[in-house]
């Protein structure tokens, strides 16, 4: 257990943010696992937008990787592309 004070701050302020980030992954792993799963195109069309949304945002905070982001809003798109 750390004995200074800086450090027992710096202990909770990393307890935070790994449940914040971890809380913003599982939501755009839920948001993209939806968006999948969707077969009607006009609701996937609508869907789409937000979803590379909170990807990019994800990415601005250093949480998924640029390259990881742009696959996955390639595929998605694809994904959606070719619902008939």
């Amino acid at each position: 257990m750390a004995n200074h004070k800086s450090a027992l701050k710096r202990i909770r302020q990393s307890e935070k943010k790994r449940l914040l980030n971890k809380y913003n992954h599982k939501t755009a792993r839920t948001a993209l696992k939806v968006l999948k799963a969707e077969e009607d195109k006009t609701v996937a069309t609508a869907q789409l937008p937000s979803v590379i949304s909170l990807l990019d945002k994800l990415v601005k905070k250093n949480i998924i990787h640029k390259n990881k982001a742009a696959n996955l809003k390639s595929k998605l798109t694809k994904h959606v592309n070719n619902l008939a």
